[in-house]
């Protein structure tokens, strides 16, 4: 089942120098599945994620076929209805919770009004649900957390409560970008773990979005690779190793491996011509 459908994404910013394309002709569809997206800073992953959402803002230009939600182009929705798509249909988690929690507000009130704003129901009815989400988190003594600000929180317990905020009102895709870069390997493992967790008992669609590659390809069941703008290539995230684009070949030599240990690791060699699509042009 499709849940999602990005055809032909452009993306643009204009410069001194003529348009910049962040991301050019990008495509894909997403279903019930755990879908990364992997490439080196800048290579267009983020902006991917921002333009589904439509939360890039003039003066960029986001330019698409399509991007079909439930057979509905978010392109062409007025932005009234995108507020509503935006956390009921389709959450996503940024990469540092400190910049995307108020520092100013209670954790409770945040979490309560991702709730509210989808839902007609009390304040104490959401008080409950709130409660129960950051049980679902793995969070303890969450009546505590609830009163309590961003700040008295370590990094993990924010990214959990990010978590939280873009669940709760139950979307269908949840979009994480850069999740647990952050993280130490502990706990980013169990973030990871009640991420999957959440993803499989709701039949969600996750895009997850990282530049660790060992990472996507332990998590994920499908990988995009991107590269200045585009997708260079798409595999099974179980076959990742066996990539044949010499820039995904090139990022996975760069990573040090338990299993086969080097004492030089190599040093990526771009090609300009991987930045080329044939065939691929923006929308007139």
């Amino acid at each position: 089942m499709t849940l999602l459908d990005v055809q032909n994404l452009w993306v643009r910013f204009p410069t001194r120098q003529g348009l910049f394309e962040a991301v050019r002709g990008v495509s894909f569809t997403l279903g019930k599945e755990r879908l990364g997206i992997v490439g080196e800073s800048g290579s267009g992953k983020s902006m991917t994620g921002r333009a589904i959402l439509r939360l890039i803002r003039p003066p960029g230009i986001v330019e698409a076929d399509h991007i079909t939600l439930e057979g509905r182009n978010l392109l062409d929705l007025p932005e009234t209805a995108m507020r509503d798509i935006r956390g009921e249909k389709i959450s996503m988690v940024m990469q540092d919770p400190k910049f995307s929690l108020n520092p100013v507000m209670r954790i409770g009130d945040q979490i309560m009004e991702a709730y509210l704003v989808h839902n007609r129901v009390s304040k104490s009815e959401a008080w409950t649900r709130s409660v129960e989400m950051l049980q679902a988190v793995s969070i303890r003594d969450p009546e505590r957390v609830m009163r309590a600000f961003p700040h008295e929180m370590s990094g993990g317990m924010g990214q959990r409560i990010m978590i939280a905020m873009m669940l709760i009102p139950n979307p269908q895709i949840l979009i994480a970008d850069e999740p647990t870069s952050a993280l130490d390997v502990t706990v980013q493992r169990q973030v990871l773990d009640i991420m999957d967790r959440l993803v499989r008992e709701r039949g969600m669609g996750l895009i997850f979005i990282s530049h660790d590659l060992n990472l996507v390809a332990d998590f994920c069941d499908r990988v995009l690779i991107m590269y200045a703008g585009r997708i260079v290539e798409t595999c099974d995230a179980g076959k990742l190793h066996e990539a044949r684009h010499p820039y995904t070949q090139g990022l996975l030599n760069s990573l040090p491996r338990f299993d086969q240990p080097r004492k030089h690791l190599d040093v990526l060699k771009r090609d300009a011509a991987w930045a080329d699509a044939p065939g691929q042009k923006g929308p007139a």
